[in-house]
């Protein structure tokens, strides 16, 4: 293997913003902060939006969208504009 030439491989603290649920793991991903974490020592810090404790499959909270009466809600709210002219 070349020398140099691959990133540095390093225990990070990711920490899902939604819902303030916080893991420790093993990554290569490039970070200006850090943290304290519960062993006392100080790790490097990515912030994500989402994670298992906040989508909505491992929720169970899913959103439900309604698949039919599209065409209806877009001639509601485009009426007679949108059929041609």
């Amino acid at each position: 293997m070349k020398k140099a030439i691959h990133p540095e491989y390093r225990q990070v603290v990711f920490q899902d913003l939604s819902s303030n649920f916080a893991f420790l793991t093993r990554s290569t991903v490039r970070t200006k902060e850090t943290i304290q974490w519960e062993d006392g020592k100080e790790y490097p810090l990515c912030k994500i939006e989402v994670s298992s404790k906040s989508h909505p499959f491992f929720t169970g909270k899913q959103r439900i969208v309604s698949s039919g009466g599209r065409v209806d809600q877009f001639l509601k709210r485009y009426g007679e504009a949108s059929k041609g002219k």
